[in-house]
């Protein structure tokens, strides 16, 4: 079977027929064989892989004109695969390349020691584009291919390259290169990984952590552009370089614990570390030790010192999640670490100092509880330096349709269904619901509607009980089957008057029905033409 009639290919290397001399494809690969002589003499005069790779590299991007290039490195005792050198990507895609035996294109060739092409990428399910450089070029017509480094029966790493290619001839020869490539270095690779391995080790780690630390939980990913949610990012940057102590405050499922983690990444300790800890999780004697640590013996059960939250969180930022929750004894110790920054560990009499940034989060009125005496006066004023309202997801309006659509792209994906949108009913559902739960209720609203979408659209009948009123759904509560078929033919005519931009004879077109017969059905579902018209679709196109 030829090459272009299947996305991807394992292969020996020596199923390849060496071609190097058919110049007549008009992208000849003779002048490459004293660039490879020259590898060659490299690797022999030093064993230097820096130098090799500069070497082939450039050859990649200069000769073979490959458009991107990349040089992996497998390291067994951490069992990480990660790109130790590359071109057509940028460092912060690099340090997002970095994959687990079997995981990937990249980690099935280490895994099976075999080379492979893929093409097709954006159809093809091993090619994870863990780097984003696919994404973000767009290079639907790309191939990617991948070659393992061997030694000894021993896979070192991988050379992949991607390159669009117009011959299946100039593909095998350009993968025969890299895999003779491939078999030059693989003593130096060898070398470098036995005498560099805790040097490769902590990159890896480091790499793995700096790219933690940029996609994760930052003000560009807390998704929302509403007026309520941008004067919250106001007060984040403000308060994120300074070390003053944050109470955030705001219903539950709002996204408390992801303003903390913004200003905490944002702030001058962002690379010191963050610390969560709930309040109302444990037992009051459990949390004191969880808070503070503890020493030997200071209990049953302590059978070793132990550090608390505190302890761990020195040079970085702790985060109290419902600190309205806290015992009046626990107020009172919080109180000390907040004046002082010291704390003795459970069991023990040493003070310990930690440098901490305290944010603490409560959905609770913290100001009617000191008036009823259920929260320290003291520790209230010692918390609310900064305060923070994250508003609830009814005042945000426009977000709720842009947090759907974000919920709907991460569920798909996870559950292999390619859904497209949201039909205009389910939209009006979604902008007419009071939202109790917040973003968190919205977020299980969209992951059960992903799960019971039978086609690219999430449909005002994938949507929850709670969210079917008589005047979104065009029908009463009920579970029936007549109540069904009286939701989906509401959304049904409901689309196609949008699509018609009101015209009722071609609704009915779409639909199968007679003017007629539409008429009839959109009297009984209470829906005019009228409001379709142009002038009209802002109620059906909310931001």
């Amino acid at each position: 079977m030829g090459m272009d009639h299947i996305s991807t290919l394992e292969f020996d290397i020596g199923d390849f027929v060496n071609e190097f001399s058919h110049c007549f494809t008009g992208e000849c690969r003779v002048n490459v064989l004293p660039i490879l002589y020259r590898i060659s003499q490299t690797i022999t005069d030093s064993t230097d892989l820096a130098a090799s790779l500069s070497i082939i590299l450039g050859v990649m991007q200069e000769q073979l004109k490959m458009l991107s290039g990349m040089v992996t490195l497998y390291d067994r005792g951490s069992e990480t695969i990660f790109i130790h050198d590359s071109f057509g990507l940028t460092d912060e895609e690099k340090g997002r390349g970095i994959y687990l035996p079997g995981e990937g294109i990249t980690g099935k060739v280490v895994e099976t020691g075999k080379a492979i092409v893929a093409q097709r990428l954006d159809d093809n399910p091993d090619f994870l584009d863990r780097t984003g450089s696919f994404a973000r070029k767009g290079r639907t017509k790309a191939v990617f291919f991948c070659v393992p480094i061997i030694h000894t029966q021993k896979v070192l790493g991988t050379i992949g390259a991607e390159r669009v290619y117009m011959n299946q001839r100039l593909l095998k020869q350009d993968v025969e290169i890299l895999a003779m490539v491939a078999a030059m270095i693989a003593p130096a690779a060898e070398l470098y990984l036995m005498e560099n391995v805790d040097r490769v080790r902590l990159e890896s780690e480091n790499r793995r952590l700096k790219n933690t630390l940029k996609e994760r939980l930052k003000p560009s990913n807390i998704i929302g552009n509403s007026k309520p949610m941008q004067d919250v990012y106001d007060l984040v940057y403000k308060v994120a370089t300074a070390k003053t102590t944050v109470l955030i405050l705001g219903e539950s499922g709002v996204g408390k614990e992801l303003v903390a983690n913004a200003i905490h990444y944002n702030s001058a300790t962002a690379e010191g570390p963050f610390v969560s800890f709930n309040c109302a999780a444990l037992p009051e004697n459990i949390a004191e030790s969880e808070l503070f640590g503890h020493e030997k013996g200071a209990f049953t059960g302590a059978v070793m010192t132990r550090k608390g939250r505190f302890e761990m969180a020195d040079g970085g930022t702790i985060f109290l999640d419902e600190i309205g929750e806290l015992s009046p004894s626990m107020q009172a110790k919080l109180l000390r670490v907040l004046q002082e920054r010291v704390f003795e560990r459970v069991g023990g009499g040493k003070p310990i100092k930690v440098d901490v940034r305290v944010i603490a989060a409560t959905n609770r009125n913290l100001a009617e509880m000191v008036d009823q005496g259920t929260f320290r006066e003291d520790l209230y004023y010692r918390l609310n330096v900064f305060p923070i309202i994250v508003p609830p997801l009814r005042d945000r309006g426009s977000d709720i349709v842009i947090l759907a659509d974000h919920f709907v792209t991460t569920f798909a994906k996870e559950n292999g269904k390619n859904i497209k949108r949201i039909s205009t009913p389910a939209i009006n559902m979604l902008m007419s619901y009071h939202w109790p739960g917040n973003v968190r209720e919205l977020e299980n609203v969209i992951e059960r509607s992903v799960l019971l979408s039978d086609d690219d659209v999430i449909h005002s009948y994938n949507l929850p009980p709670s969210l079917q009123t008589s005047g979104e759904s065009g029908t009463a509560f009920g579970v029936s089957l007549e109540s069904k078929l009286h939701a989906v033919e509401y959304e049904m005519i409901v689309e196609a008057l949008k699509n018609s931009n009101g015209h009722i004879g071609d609704a009915a077109k779409e639909l199968g029905l007679t003017r007629r017969m539409l008429g009839v059905r959109m009297e009984r579902h209470g829906i005019t033409y009228k409001t379709f018209r142009t002038a009209d679709m802002h109620r059906w196109n909310r931001p």
